[in-house]
């Protein structure tokens, strides 16, 4: 259930409809809005304290939460969240472009791709370090080598590093390197990769599962967010359907759906979400204009020679294509694209 606080409520009101919901064995998760700040009392057994917390001082009313996702909802926080790190802003009218190989091959490719999507007006870097593979004889990724390669891009490039966690044992290095944790789809599942994620004091990005429904994704979510990690971004990035002409089936009205439903940021990843280069450009501006609040794209100097996922994989030329058919798509339905150090003037003074 949710407490709302009057207007005007003192912190020491606050404090102690905090302290009340601890004391009643509910965890409480509160929410500073811009009006008024509500207390979200999470466990089981909410309805037979009602009585208790409205009779705390302060409090306006007391409102039962119907959705199975409790603190995504917009029931818990009709306000937006937006996450910021560095230059790339999720959420509201801000299109965040995150962008780079999806794996870390050398310093060489890495520096090259962070360079190449920073003129274009990416605002942060991804890069697979850890990789899960589904052949156990595939490239797994550098690991901790290919974790100093992406904080030496981002020492020179300043755009901040997103990239995959697979275990939670890896939960306390990534976190070291990384600016946002990444849980892939074949991890949107794993509870205590969730829970660990969610108390390194990172933004999680948390990627729906290929066999997922939308609302699995939430629920998935709120295991960061019941660990008191509020800024989490969600990822709709294709599931397995029986359609063979795409890698997997993009689901752009899931973007819509779920900002019907929760105040989290949503972003897609068309790359995955398709599976050829020739298909993501314009699935990428279909999702800016479907409300989407940041894309993740695959990018690699010479995609022929890449060692994942190449075929998905934009050249520096097709992402500054994709970049500028999104700005078109962005501007016509009243948002912006440009990362916050960036000028459309003059991109190249981003390098």
């Amino acid at each position: 259930m949710i407490v709302v606080m009057k207007n005007g409520a003192s912190d020491e009101q606050i404090r102690g409809v905090v302290d009340r919901v601890r004391e009643l064995g509910l965890k409480p998760h509160v929410i500073m809005g811009t009006e008024r700040t509500v207390v979200a009392a999470i466990g089981n057994k909410r309805d037979e304290h009602r009585q208790s917390l409205e009779s705390c001082p302060g409090v306006a009313e007391i409102i039962p939460i119907l959705a199975p996702y409790k603190v995504a909802s917009l029931e818990v926080r009709p306000e937006r969240t937006v996450v910021r790190v560095g230059p790339l802003v999720l959420g509201n009218s801000h299109v965040g472009v995150i962008a780079g190989p999806c794996s870390v091959e050398n310093e060489e490719q890495t520096l090259a791709t962070a360079r190449a999507v920073k003129v274009s007006g990416a605002a942060a870097l991804r890069g697979g370090a850890f990789k899960p593979r589904t052949s156990p004889y595939s490239f797994q990724g550098l690991k901790e080598d290919g974790l100093k390669i992406l904080a030496a891009a981002r020492d020179e490039t300043d755009l901040p590093v997103v990239t995959e966690v697979i275990t939670p044992s890896d939960v306390e290095i990534v976190a070291k390197y990384a600016d946002v944790l990444q849980i892939g789809a074949r991890n949107m599942q794993n509870y205590r990769l969730l829970e660990e994620a969610g108390q390194a004091g990172k933004p999680v990005l948390l990627k729906r599962g290929p066999a997922a429904s939308a609302e699995e994704l939430l629920l998935a979510a709120e295991y960061v967010l019941n660990a008191g990690n509020h800024e989490v971004i969600l990822c709709e990035r294709g599931i397995r359907t029986f359609e063979t002409h795409t890698r997997f089936t993009l689901s752009l009205a899931t973007v819509v759906w779920l900002h019907e439903r929760t105040h989290l940021p949503v972003i897609v990843d068309p790359s995955h979400g398709t599976g050829h280069s020739v298909l993501v450009g314009r699935m990428a501006a279909a999702a800016v204009a479907a409300g989407a609040d940041g894309l993740i794209i695959e990018v690699h100097p010479t995609p022929e020679r890449a060692m994942s996922d190449g075929y998905q994989s934009l050249t520096f030329q097709q992402f500054g294509e994709m970049m500028a058919l999104c700005r078109r798509i962005a501007d016509a339905v009243g948002r912006t694209i440009e990362p916050a150090w960036q000028s459309r003037s003059n991109p190249a003074a981003a390098v």
